[in-house]
């Protein structure tokens, strides 16, 4: 995994300020594999139940973004919001070849 421990938890802590303690978030695409170079952040996070209005996601995506630009420097972060019985090929990527931070 191409993420320090540090900035791990700074993704991990911004995912549960915005979304709460129970969401969950993985990591997945280049920044996975070690063995590659640069890339974005490919973030995939799971809001815990109930699901949220489609406007109060998008408030809490933007909250999360800005937080991490703050802490991580400005860097291209990709962030896909699961939804409930979510079928996208991407979704389904994530979970499979990511790792969850």
């Amino acid at each position: 995994m191409r993420l320090t421990p540090e900035q791990a938890d700074i993704i991990r802590q911004s995912v549960h300020t915005s979304f709460g303690p129970q969401a969950r978030v993985w990591l997945f695409g280049s920044r996975v594999d070690d063995a590659k170079r640069g890339g974005d952040i490919d973030l995939l996070i799971q809001p815990p139940p109930p699901w949220p209005g489609d406007a109060d996601i998008l408030r809490r995506k933007i909250d999360f973004l800005v937080q991490l630009e703050r802490q991580l420097g400005e860097r291209k972060i990709d962030v896909v919001i699961e939804q409930p019985e979510d079928t996208r090929p991407i979704v389904r990527i994530a979970h499979e070849t990511g790792i969850e931070l």
